[in-house]
C-alpha cells in the first residue's frame, strides 16, 4: 500500500491534517495553504471524509500524503484512543508517510501513552503537547457563560498556563513544513498562570462588563451537563478533565512555544481584546 508518488527524499508538499474545520485544525490548514502546501482536510465533511471510527475510509484520505497532523476527537483521554492511534499511525506508515505531528494534553496519562505510539512507529515526529485553550472561551464549551456573565465551572483557584490557538497552529504548522523539528517534543504553555477567577477578569476587562467566575460542586455540574442532553463523551470528559486534570499537575509554564517559533506566546489580555473586538461575545454577534 506504500504510495509510489510519495519518496523519502521530496520534499513535504501534501499534508492530511485531522480535526481540520477544529480549533487548531482549521488554523493550521490556513497557515500550511499560505506556505503553498497542498492540505487535505481530515473531517467527516471532508473530501473524502475522515472518521475515527470508520477505519475502511482513512486510505482515501492518507493517498499521496507526505505529513499528517494528528489531531483525536474528543481527546487523547478517551477510552479507545491508544487503539485509534496505533491503527491510524500503522496505517499512515504504509502510505508512505514521512512526517506525523500529535496533538497531546498536559498531565493526561492516556496522551503520553499515545505519545509513545507515534515516538516509536519510525516516522520523523513532533509532539506539540498543549494546555487549555484560550478558545474555550469564544469558541467552545465557555462561550455560553461568558455570554451569560457567568463562569460556573467545578474548580478552585487552581492555576492554569491557557495558552492562544493561534501559537498552538504556528508551532504545529512549523513543525509539519520545516525539517529541524524532527524528534522533538514540544510542551506549548501561555505566558502567564491564570485561575478560572482571574480568566474572568480578563474578560470583563476586555469586554467592558463583569463576567463573573463561580465554583460549582462537582457532582452537581456533571449531572447538570449530563441533563443538558450533552453527549455522553462530553460528559466523561469534563468529568475526567474537572476531577484529574486540573488538580494541580499542570500548574506550571514552559518554553515550548519559544523553543519552536523563537518568539513569547500570545498572553491573555491581548487575546482576549482582540477577541472582544470581534463581538463574539456580544448576545446579538453570538445569536447571528
Amino acid at each position: 500500500m506504500n504510495d509510489p508518488h510519495v519518496r523519502s527524499g521530496d520534499p513535504i508538499r501534501r499534508v492530511l491534517v485531522l480535526g481540520g474545520t477544529g480549533k487548531t485544525g482549521r488554523r493550521i490548514a490556513a497557515g500550511l495553504n499560505a506556505r503553498g502546501l497542498s492540505v487535505r482536510i481530515g473531517s467527516r465533511s471532508g473530501t473524502p471524509p475522515f472518521d475515527w471510527d470508520d477505519e475502511g475510509g482513512w486510505d482515501a484520505c492518507l493517498e499521496g500524503v507526505h505529513a499528517a497532523y494528528i489531531s483525536y476527537a474528543p481527546d487523547l483521554a478517551m477510552p479507545g484512543s491508544t487503539d485509534a492511534i496505533q491503527a491510524f499511525v500503522d496505517r499512515a506508515k504504509r502510505h508512505g508517510v514521512r512526517r506525523l505531528v500529535l496533538l497531546s494534553g498536559r498531565g493526561e496519562p492516556e496522551a503520553q501513552a499515545c505519545e509513545r505510539i507515534v515516538q516509536e512507529s519510525g516516522v520523523e515526529w513532533t509532539i506539540v503537547r498543549a494546555s487549555w485553550f484560550f478558545q474555550n472561551f469564544s469558541e467552545g464549551a465557555f462561550t455560553e457563560m461568558v455570554l451569560a456573565g457567568r463562569i460556573t465551572l467545578p474548580v478552585g483557584e487552581i492555576p492554569e498556563p491557557f495558552i492562544d490557538a493561534d501559537d498552538i497552529a504556528a508551532v504545529a504548522v512549523t513543525a509539519l513544513s520545516e525539517d529541524e523539528h524532527g524528534g522533538r517534543l514540544y510542551e506549548v504553555t501561555g505566558p502567564r498562570l491564570l485561575t478560572f477567577s482571574q480568566v474572568a477578569a480578563e474578560l470583563s476587562k476586555a469586554t467592558g462588563r463583569k463576567i463573573a467566575f463561580v465554583e460549582a460542586p462537582h457532582d452537581a455540574f456533571i449531572e447538570g451537563a449530563r441533563e443538558s442532553g450533552a453527549p455522553q463523551e462530553v460528559v466523561w470528559m469534563l468529568d475526567y478533565l474537572f476531577s484529574t486534570v486540573l488538580d494541580g499537575r499542570n500548574a506550571y509554564r514552559t518554553d515550548g512555544v519559544q523553543r519552536a517559533l523563537g518568539r513569547e506566546p500570545t498572553d491573555v489580555s491581548t487575546w482576549a481584546r482582540s477577541i472582544a473586538a470581534t463581538g463574539v461575545w456580544t448576545s446579538a454577534a453570538h445569536a447571528g
